[in-house]
């Protein structure tokens, strides 16, 4: 595992971004693990920012919420349209999120998961990580064995994400997320956390026991991780 710790949260959007446009110099067409949330939002900045031809880049979202359509704009396939696709210029029929509206959650689930085995896998997954531990929306105990599924969210999830929202009442209870057995297949993962808010749960996950209790020590089992924190989220590791 490789760490890198910066000074501001835009530092590590850059560092990060420098890693992802390495990739796409090598392999045009690298697909991209694609995370929602404030952490991963200076990368994609930043690689707006590099001199790159990503007409042929493909990705795929890590999540949805269950019950949001694509164009409802709370959804995450809404951010990424947002922060991803229109910020560098992304072929949209290339890049993939769950539908937060199917009529059976279990086959699109199903079905997402195959699309990714069907591209070749993820290149680098970009994640964010929650208070709580966890990774995409796999909530604590989650199996590291764990697959494209439907889950529950926890109360502290939603009430971290109801900042997005109008109010608690309006954050979902349920999402589609890509297991930690899927997360785990990608052949980087790449973890960006910026803030005092995040320093504990960084430190868990990177120094803590790995246990399914606290799924985003999965990373310490992977055998190519990058993490980048700011300064705030790397004052709770013993090592940097």
């Amino acid at each position: 595992m490789k760490i890198i710790q910066t000074g501001t949260s835009a530092q590590a959007g850059i560092r990060g971004a420098r890693i992802v446009a390495a990739l796409i110099r090598e392999k045009p067409d690298a697909v991209l693990g694609l995370a929602t949330g404030s952490s991963p939002l200076p990368l994609y900045e930043a690689l707006g920012g590099e001199p790159l031809d990503l007409s042929e880049m493909r990705g795929f979202s890590l999540d949805e919420y269950l019950g949001l359509g694509s164009t409802h704009k709370h959804s995450y396939a809404q951010v990424i349209r947002r922060e991803v696709i229109h910020r560098l210029g992304l072929t949209p029929a290339r890049i993939h999120s769950p539908d937060g509206q199917t009529a059976d959650a279990a086959l699109e689930a199903s079905e997402f998961e195959a699309r990714i085995r069907a591209a070749g896998g993820v290149d680098i997954q970009i994640l964010g990580i929650g208070s709580n531990g966890h990774l995409a929306f796999n909530e604590p105990p989650s199996a590291f064995t764990s697959r494209t599924r439907v889950v529950e969210l926890a109360d502290s999830t939603r009430t971290d994400n109801a900042r997005f929202f109008d109010s608690l009442e309006d954050v979902p209870t349920h999402a589609i997320t890509q297991g930690l057995g899927t997360i785990s297949e990608a052949r980087h993962l790449l973890l960006i956390a910026h803030g005092h808010r995040k320093a504990e749960a960084a430190a868990l996950a990177i120094e803590g026991p790995v246990t399914e209790q606290f799924p985003a020590s999965m990373i310490q089992l992977h055998p190519k991780v990058t993490v980048i924190l700011d300064e705030a989220a790397a004052s709770r590791l013993q090592r940097v």
